[in-house]
């Protein structure tokens, strides 16, 4: 295990995490730090970058060093990193970004290489190695997928290594559903592998503000207790050539951390100790606070990661017995089935309002969804002439949405 501070590290990185005055009452973020085990950062490609497009190795190596200071502590880290595209096309000296996909995938293969090298040059420094993982949303779907992917991180922390993920660009087709559309989507679903986990996402700006961050009178909000409507209204997302994600994608991946329990801290990711701010515990960004009720296990699969087979439509009934009393789906409450699937498929349950309020594991294959739905429970052996489950979809089998 290398040593807290590394003699080859530079005094500027020197800063201790957990220096709060004892005078001062605890900040939110303090407290969420205290109690994280681990800590989830995902890095933008314009946060690494330079203005002429290509890898700022400076940035890079200042990045490492607080990812570092962190594993120091005995907190596992795991880096969601952008930027093997914008590699790539540095590196080839390419004037633009491509527009072809089977282009794009090149790029980004050749561009990763460049990225991860970039990573483990700065890491090795400091006594640790890069762990280079690519995913795709596949990987993810399936649950054995989901169970392999969170053992490997695990190892790899104990092997005292830092995680670098990506999605697998090379080979996720938007065509094929493979994609999770963002590294912040991606970030988050990360972080659901975890416990009591941190997700950190690095930014081009400082937070969410109450407006366009350039313009007179917008502020910056220090603290969201939730992901709302009137929360999501305030993105506002700027195009570019060289990313993907914006301020509503970085919104929707807290509200999936959310779900897991999880804070999330959007925070300025071109301030060159603003991993050290954030483990001090120092307001900085923005923080948005985990959901009480969060998701644990097999829910957390289900709620984000699981591929989708169909729906179930509800009455307003049943949809006020599964959101408020947390009760499980019963045929008697289903009102309409969508798409083709079989028992144990993961589906989504549909409010009578048309609105999506989660999903769950279906103990029964739309076929026979169809025949019983409407009925209660004591009429399915009749029509079926079996009864495997008393309910469609089992409260333990099920997760509601964030916004719920």
């Amino acid at each position: 295990m290398p040593n807290r501070f590394d003699a080859t590290v530079p005094a500027e990185f020197h800063v201790p995490f957990f220096k709060i005055m004892s005078s001062s009452p605890i900040s939110e973020i303090a407290e969420v730090v205290r109690t994280a085990s681990a800590v989830v950062v995902k890095v933008g490609t314009r946060v690494l970058t330079d203005s002429q497009g290509a890898l700022d190795r400076n940035r890079i190596a200042l990045l490492s060093a607080g990812l570092c200071q962190i594993a120091d502590t005995g907190r596992q880290v795991i880096l969601v990193s952008s930027g093997a595209v914008a590699a790539g096309v540095a590196k080839l000296g390419l004037p633009c970004r491509p527009a072809n996909l089977g282009q794009l995938q090149a790029v980004a293969a050749i561009g990763q290489a460049n990225l991860i090298q970039t990573y483990e040059t700065a890491l090795a420094v400091r006594n640790r190695h890069a762990a280079q993982v690519l995913l795709t949303a596949q990987d993810l779907r399936r649950r054995s997928g989901y169970l392999n992917v969170r053992n490997a991180l695990s190892r790899i922390h104990e092997y005292g290594a830092i995680a670098i993920i990506n999605e697998n660009d090379s080979v996720a087709v938007a065509e094929l559903m493979t994609t999770f559309g963002d590294n912040d989507s991606l970030a988050a679903q990360v972080s659901g592998l975890l416990n009591e986990a941190l997700l950190v996402i690095l930014s081009d700006i400082d937070g969410l503000y109450t407006g366009r961050p350039e313009l007179p009178g917008s502020r910056k909000i220090d603290v969201v207790k939730q992901v709302d409507d009137s929360v999501r209204a305030l993105a506002s997302d700027v195009t570019s050539s060289s990313s993907k994600g914006g301020m509503t994608s970085k919104l929707n991946a807290a509200a999936t951390a959310a779900t897991y329990g999880h804070p999330t801290i959007i925070a300025p990711g071109k301030d060159d100790q603003v991993l050290q701010k954030i483990m001090a515990g120092e307001t900085i960004g923005t923080l948005f606070l985990a959901k009480p009720r969060s998701l644990r296990g097999r829910r957390r699969w289900i709620g984000s990661a699981a591929r989708v087979e169909g729906g179930l439509r509800l009455d307003a009934g049943a949809t006020k017995a599964v959101v408020e009393k947390g009760a499980s789906l019963l045929a008697v409450g289903i009102t309409d089935v969508e798409g083709t699937f079989s028992r144990g498929s993961v589906v989504r349950l549909i409010g009578h309002d048309g609105k999506e309020i989660g999903r769950g594991l279906s103990n029964y294959p739309s076929r026979e969804v169809l025949l019983i739905k409407g009925l209660s429970t004591d009429q399915i052996s009749e029509v079926l002439d079996y009864r495997p489950d008393e309910s469609v979809v089992h409260r333990d089998n099920l997760a509601l949405h964030s916004s719920i």
